[in-house]
């Protein structure tokens, strides 16, 4: 996707003091694609920050409770580790970090919990240090890239890799997004009505409304099913739990432990943390058309510096966040002050028990409407890496390494796991370390011409 430049010398000289220069100025534009260098009016630019607190507080909410971690904490360090990625970035790569969810299952068995979405996890510290010391490996892996370049990076998870790991995480995810649109018919019929409701507004409403698609095809669904709940159509929507919660109240902080076990278990996952920071880089260059590629060292310190800085409070891991690549596919909006927006938003909330009671009223039919679109989106982001780089598709390596990581990225989900000794992977995990491992073996042959396509080359000439 192409960005029209102006083709004059006070232009040129703009784009030549903005590289000098560690934050951009960030031009005001209205319209169009706004890029990351770029900003919205103020008003527009805090309701599209709020839209992406809408985008990442699911996840970022489900990730600590199914850990046993308090999400109020989760939230909070959310909106910390946000702000410190856009501080070492200096504000020329727009992303949100929150919750990740590769830390899942090796938290889970690290820690041995069992006790299910809502109760604190008693084992918190030996999870906190591996999370730390996740950070840490991070945060190396970043300084090589920051003094030595990227390109090795590059070769280790090209294109056609990134785009696979992009892609299965967004059908990875879409069995929970499908899983909360049909609980129950009512469930499915609302998810139908949410996906409507975002898809028309992004696609009929007037030019500035449809920048806020997922925020307001959001609210219009959850009127419509407190309606339905008021009227006896559909359960109504039960908010005992907001009327009980603190208006303001301190998040759960602790401090790590670390167990030689723990660590040896949860640093592998420092892996898919590289690869989804490479695919969101790659997605949101691909769809502003600007090369982000020089800022991925810092990029990964960002997230690596969020990491550790989460794990000494009492927060779970996190990553550049999915969810938000897709608002941004929607409303087309990359500016970075967004998510300055959106961090300070969520810091707030962190210390504010009752809007994370009153989230945790959405239906999970609107949920799973929601997660339905913007999980698709991620899915498609992967796709459109393959097109933007030009992956060549006729070559069997290419096409061994996107579809059989993409079966297991889809395939591995409700728990199924692979486990070496106490190191366990999921289905991420699993589908990335298969499209890097299997790109490498086949890539000794990539000087020569596939004999298949050659082959059908010849007979199509024949018959010519």
């Amino acid at each position: 996707m192409g960005v029209p430049k102006l083709n004059n010398e006070h232009s040129t000289n703009i784009e030549e003091v903005e590289q000098k220069s560690y934050f951009p100025r960030w031009q005001v534009k209205t319209e169009g694609i706004i890029r990351p260098d770029e900003r919205l009016p103020w008003g527009p630019t805090v309701l599209v920050g709020l839209q992406h607190v809408l985008a990442m507080f699911g996840s970022t909410v489900f990730a600590p409770l199914a850990m046993g971690f308090d999400p109020n904490t989760a939230i909070f360090f959310s909106g910390i580790g946000t702000l410190i990625f856009f501080l070492i970035v200096g504000g020329r790569v727009p992303s949100y970090v929150g919750s990740s969810f590769a830390f899942i299952g090796v938290v889970v068995a690290a820690t041995g919990y069992h006790g299910g979405v809502g109760g604190l996890n008693p084992n918190i510290p030996v999870a906190l240090g591996g999370i730390v010391v996740v950070g840490i490996i991070y945060a190396l892996v970043a300084l090589i890239v920051m003094f030595v370049g990227s390109r090795w990076v590059e070769k280790l998870m090209p294109p056609v890799v990134t785009g696979s790991v992009v892609a299965s995480i967004g059908l990875n995810l879409s069995g929970a997004a499908i899983g909360q649109a049909t609980g129950s018919a009512f469930a499915g019929w609302m998810a139908a009505v949410t996906v409507i409701a975002v898809a028309l507004i992004a696609v009929y409403a007037p030019g500035s409304l449809r920048r806020l698609s997922i925020l307001i095809g959001g609210i219009i669904a959850y009127l419509i099913n407190l309606i339905c709940g008021f009227i006896g159509l559909g359960p109504k929507i039960d908010f005992g739990k907001v009327a009980k919660a603190a208006w303001i109240g301190l998040p759960h902080f602790s401090m790590p432990a670390f167990s030689g076990s723990a660590i040896s278990l949860i640093a592998p996952v420092v892996i898919i943390l590289l690869a989804e920071n490479i695919g969101h880089v790659r997605a949101v260059s691909s769809m502003t058309g600007q090369n982000l590629d020089k800022y991925l060292g810092r990029a990964f310190m960002g997230d690596a510096v969020a990491t550790i800085v989460s794990g000494f409070g009492g927060g779970t891991g996190v990553t550049t966040y999915a969810e938000n690549i897709g608002v941004m596919a929607v409303t087309r909006i990359y500016s970075t002050l967004i998510f300055v927006v959106a961090s300070f938003v969520a810091i707030l909330l962190g210390f504010c028990p009752k809007f994370g009671a009153l989230i945790g009223t959405i239906p999970t039919g609107v949920f799973g409407g929601l997660s339905i679109v913007l999980f698709g989106l991620i899915a498609i982001s992967g796709a459109r890496i393959w097109v933007e780089n030009n992956v060549d598709f006729a070559k069997s390596r290419n096409l061994l390494t996107a579809g059989i990581s993409l079966i297991i990225g889809s395939g591995m989900v409700g728990g199924i796991v692979i486990k070496f000794g106490n190191i366990t992977f999921d289905g991420i995990g699993v589908a990335t370390f298969t499209a890097i491992v299997l790109y490498q073996i086949l890539r000794e042959k990539e000087a020569q011409p596939d004999e298949a396509v050659a082959a059908d080359s010849a007979v199509g000439s024949e018959e010519s």
